[in-house]
């Protein structure tokens, strides 16, 4: 054996004098020893038996190793389980949507049934402005770059023969995340399921538009008091449901950095802490429910660095900062999808070597789930084949490489903790940078002032444009764009959504809306209001509301004529 290895045998405690490198050990494997390991071979491809974490010999004296430590224990910069993906493997969560409801219901039983273990929604532009389909500002978009959802009924459909109860769902939207969470709610009890037993994720991450993804419905405080509902309810409600996953894959999609992407992410989640605090929860209970939404791009390395420094980071914070004693709460869960930005259109075959290099960083990582892009997205929604190459990249790594075997195989790496420790160290600085502007010192203060004068958008700006720069003059080299351009492939076929599907989908919502009852509609909408203007929790109204199918476009009009609407502030 290895002497390098840490053993999964349970250990007496370390003896008196014992360093801290042999005493972190010894705790790892007592809590490796009390894990569950799912049955799968642990060896490699010759036989060569491997242990579950490696770390320094036995007697190692290392400087500053309590910020790698070991599994499972704070500060978690190897991840938040001691058994690793030995005791439960990540989530294969493929992000799908298209057309309408049926179609895409299709999609997902294919996904399934091709070994995806949990959904993740894609919703068109019209859904993620809290229109509906009929609305004549969605001539053109209504199901091209996602699912058309109008009303709850829409999610009766999307979801039919696919239990709620037993699949974990994540649902990728921002700006009217709260009611089209509510029309998911209905669809779970019109199956019978119990709401408090539903698992999934909501993205609900305002910040990230005002950021980056401009998907905004109202100013941004009216946004955050709906947010603070939602995590009032789901923590009474829905203890297991994740009501806001904060998001750092549209902001480096957008052009940032990846210490941008990881501060701006890590910033606004502090402040979605802070939010819950004023509420008056509990951090150790809320916290859990906050999960996180990063790019995995291209740079394999400094990706993994991001995703470590990013539990360091958060795990700190949490219980320096906000007083969280909890290691749950300590624990920073995320959901990794791989860069649609770094994708090409030009010899598009190559994206899948991307996508894969990209998911077993995100792996090496540590993450929690994941999306593997495929082929053609950029140049239109995935066709069956391409979705079906994705998910089978996904279980190649998982099922062939071996990189499941051992937990944070790279922790140790000089090169890989120098990067982790530069990251974080400019994570860091940029939190100075945001608290400087905030009038109060809080995190929240800073990103609310930021946004208002456009300083994100401006960080973001200037890294995308340095960035293209490094690419139009050859510095960064791009296979089959600035080099390499040579080919033999041909064109692949793509999947194009009939308009056939906007005239549908537009007509069906005249028959809901003429087979509804309207009193019901109506008095539940006056009854959304009364608890907005009178400060109680918008929850229950608006749900009630979904379930009267009351459509999407008629519950964000009715919020944007209570609280106006949001407009940015021109940059130049």
């Amino acid at each position: 054996m290895d002497t390098h290895a840490a053993t999964p045998r349970t250990e007496p405690a370390a003896p008196a004098g014992a360093g801290p490198v042999e005493a972190g050990r010894q705790r790892w494997q007592r809590r490796f020893a009390d894990s569950r390991i799912r049955a799968a071979d642990f060896s490699t491809l010759s036989g060569v038996d491997l242990e579950p974490v490696y770390g320094p010999p036995e007697g190692a004296v290392v400087p500053g190793f309590d910020r790698i430590g070991w599994p499972g224990e704070y500060p978690f910069t190897r991840g938040l389980y001691p058994s690793g993906y030995r005791g439960r493997a990540w989530t294969i969560r493929q992000f799908s949507g298209f057309g309408n409801a049926r179609q895409t219901n299709e999609r997902y039983k294919m996904l399934l049934g091709a070994g995806g273990t949990g959904l993740s929604v894609a919703f068109d532009m019209p859904t993620l402005m809290g229109r509906d389909s009929d609305d004549p500002r969605s001539l053109g978009e209504v199901g091209h770059c996602g699912v058309a959802i109008d009303s709850a009924a829409d999610m009766d459909t999307l979801f039919a023969g696919i239990p709620l109860a037993d699949v974990t769902t994540s649902m990728t939207i921002s700006g009217p995340a709260v009611p089209v969470f509510c029309m998911y709610l209905a669809a779970a009890q019109r199956q019978g399921a119990d709401l408090a037993t539903l698992d999934g994720t909501l993205q609900t991450d305002i910040f990230k538009e005002y950021i980056a993804q401009k998907e905004w419905l109202f100013p941004p405080e009216p946004h955050l008091r709906l947010i603070g509902d939602l995590m009032e309810f789901c923590a009474r409600e829905i203890p297991a449901y994740k009501p806001l996953s904060v998001s750092g894959y549209h902001i480096r999609e957008a052009g940032s950095t990846a210490a941008q992407e990881l501060a701006f992410t890590l910033a606004d989640g502090f402040g979605y802490v802070e939010l819950g605090l004023s509420r008056g929860l509990d951090i150790n209970t809320f916290a859990p429910g906050l999960s996180f939404f990063f790019d995995a791009h291209i740079d394999f390395f400094e990706e993994i660095a991001k995703f470590r420094a990013a539990r360091r980071i958060w795990a700190r914070w949490l219980r320096d900062a906000y007083g969280a004693t909890s290691p749950r709460a300590q624990w920073l869960r995320f959901h990794t999808q791989t860069a649609g930005v770094s994708l090409t259109a030009q010899q598009p075959d190559n994206n899948v070597v991307r996508t894969a290099i990209e998911a077993l960083a995100a792996v090496l990582g540590g993450t929690n789930s994941l999306h593997t892009n495929a082929l053609d997205e950029v140049l239109a929604l995935p066709s069956e084949r391409a979705a079906e190459i994705a998910v089978r990249t996904q279980q190649v790594i998982m099922e062939e490489t071996g990189a499941g075997s051992v937990a944070d195989p790279l922790g140790g790496s000089w090169y890989l903790e120098a990067l982790t420790d530069r990251l974080e160290a400019e994570a860091e600085a940029i939190f100075a940078r945001i608290t400087a502007m905030s009038p109060d010192g809080s995190m929240t203060g800073g990103i609310l002032r930021g946004i208002e004068d456009g300083w994100f958008m401006s960080e973001i700006a200037e890294a995308a444009f340095a960035y293209q720069q490094s690419v139009e003059k050859g510095e960064k080299k791009v296979v089959g764009v600035n080099c390499h351009t040579g080919t033999v492939g041909l064109p692949v076929e793509i999947l194009r959504v009939s308009h056939e599907v906007e005239r549908d989908q537009a007509a069906e919502l005249g028959r809901r809306r003429a087979a509804r009852d309207q009193a019901a509609v109506d008095s539940a909408l006056a009854s959304m209001l009364a608890a907005a203007r009178s400060g109680g929790n918008m929850i229950p109204p608006m749900l009630a509301a979904a379930r009267a199918e009351a459509t999407l476009g008629e519950i964000c009009d009715a919020l944007r004529q209570e609280w106006g609407v949001y407009s940015e502030a021109p940059a130049f």
